[in-house]
């Protein structure tokens, strides 16, 4: 009895690079049935709409947030310190951290949430 063995995969198609985002998979997706279903939305789409929108409101206070970046010693005090000052939540505020305060990022996270939205209120 000879005994075979399966293949492994090649680094290019590992289990990680063959998937689809929810979100991306319902936007994409068209439905040639007859009935159509209302698939239930990626929560993380949510979560990264209000992580953006919490960047959004904080960028018209820009000046103030890059006074509370350079006073804060390390990152989890400036988290701290947005969080308090400005009612972020920590997802929010510890992207913020993160980000260059440009006019080209915050349009560019603009033009992302009004993707967002209007890929969830289709």
């Amino acid at each position: 009895m000879t005994m075979t063995y399966a293949q492994p995969l090649t680094r290019r198609y590992t289990r990680a690079r063959l998937a689809v985002p929810a979100l991306w998979r319902q936007v994409i997706r068209t439905s040639d049935k007859a009935e159509p279903t209302m698939a239930e939305p990626d929560r993380s789409a949510y979560t990264q709409l209000e992580i953006y929108d919490g960047i959004l409101a904080a960028f018209e206070r820009r000046d103030e947030v890059a006074a509370v970046l350079r006073s804060a010693g390390d990152r989890p005090a400036a988290v701290g310190r947005l969080r308090a000052e400005f009612g972020l939540t920590h997802l929010q505020a510890s992207t913020l951290v993160d980000l260059p305060l440009t006019t080209e990022c915050r349009d560019r996270i603009a033009h992302r949430a009004d993707e967002l939205r209007t890929a969830l209120h289709r």
